[in-house]
């Protein structure tokens, strides 16, 4: 089988990887909580805010990994591997430290779809197609899932990350570079290591626009607690997002629902529900699992156009 290049330049990232190690000289993350031999303690408490709330302030990392610094490996306490495309922590895509699916299966994008749900019925997302886990597939809409065909047999050279734009919604948050949440009174960040994607989260109360605003790559995110769980509901996309590598789409007219939980120190859970009735037949909810990854800080990543048309397949 031949190799197929995507779009969002995962190859480059293998090929540059040994080399992602951390410009900064190794600091200790603060607050993180010991076992009895001085390790991390990953399964420790979760830690709060002065007001109570879980505190989602940290660098996360998809699958597997995290616990140690980049190029570490064997540092996380609990035997976890080393971030997705650190050095000696294997690649992303492999089955530890990769992101939530595994290798790119075609359609399937991980795997034959709809084999081992979890209990909740919930499946997990892949990097190369969100709805990998679903039976049947997504609920397109007939033109959406000619538009998926046609993406995905142009090896998805629009890719808009293939054209240094903001990567598609969920290819954010399954991307193997490393995110960092910053947690404050009113706003929460989410700095994306992969494109130096910048999303603001507000908190303080305010309503989601409706005076026809300007549409965006991230659209507008309200965020609201419910009990130790964050809900964040994110409308106002620009028309023709990608939500994934194979080009499940996300139009104007959608509406993205994220329930963010940290159940212990070193774990970040997220459930995503997209529900674009453009697009799809019916709303639909994925999930994906985060590490922490200690003692390491995001790396400057700044994204180079270049021609798309040397993909595979190209036109």
């Amino acid at each position: 089988m031949k190799l197929l290049l995507s779009a969002i330049g995962l190859i480059a990232i293998l090929a540059i990887s040994p080399f992602l190690l951390a410009q900064w000289p190794s600091y200790p993350t603060p607050g993180v909580p010991k076992l009895p031999d001085g390790k991390p303690n990953l399964d420790g408490p979760t830690p709060r805010t002065a007001d109570g709330k879980p505190d989602l302030t940290g660098l996360w990392v998809n699958g597997g990994g995290g616990g140690g610094q980049r190029g570490q490996r064997g540092a996380a306490a609990d035997g976890a591997a080393p971030a997705a495309g650190a050095p000696g922590g294997g690649q992303p895509g492999a089955a530890t430290g990769a992101p939530a699916g595994g290798q790119r299966g075609g359609a399937g994008g991980g795997g034959q779809r709809g084999q081992g749900l979890p209990p909740d019925g919930v499946p997990n997302a892949t990097f190369f197609n969100i709805g990998a886990g679903f039976r049947d597939g997504l609920p397109l809409q007939p033109w959406a899932a000619d538009l998926v065909k046609k993406r995905m047999a142009d090896n998805s050279k629009d890719n808009p990350d293939a054209h240094c734009l903001p990567m598609g919604f969920m290819q954010f948050h399954l991307h193997p570079q490393p995110r960092k949440i910053i947690q404050t009174p009113g706003l929460v960040l989410v700095i994306y290591e992969a494109n130096n994607g910048l999303r603001q989260i507000f908190t303080d109360g305010r309503p989601a626009p409706k005076n026809d605003p300007q549409p965006w790559w991230y659209g507008y995110s309200v965020g609201k607690w419910e009990g130790d769980t964050l809900v964040v509901e994110t409308t106002g996309f620009i028309d023709g997002i990608w939500l994934d590598v194979n080009g499940n789409p996300l139009t104007e007219s959608g509406k993205v629902i994220e329930k963010f939980r940290r159940p212990n120190f070193g774990t970040l859970e997220m459930e995503v529900r997209i529900d674009d009735p453009k697009a799809y037949t019916s709303p639909f909810t994925v999930k994906l699992t985060q590490r922490i990854l200690l003692d390491s800080e995001l790396i400057e990543f700044i994204c180079e156009e270049r021609d798309a048309t040397h993909y595979v397949g190209a036109k």
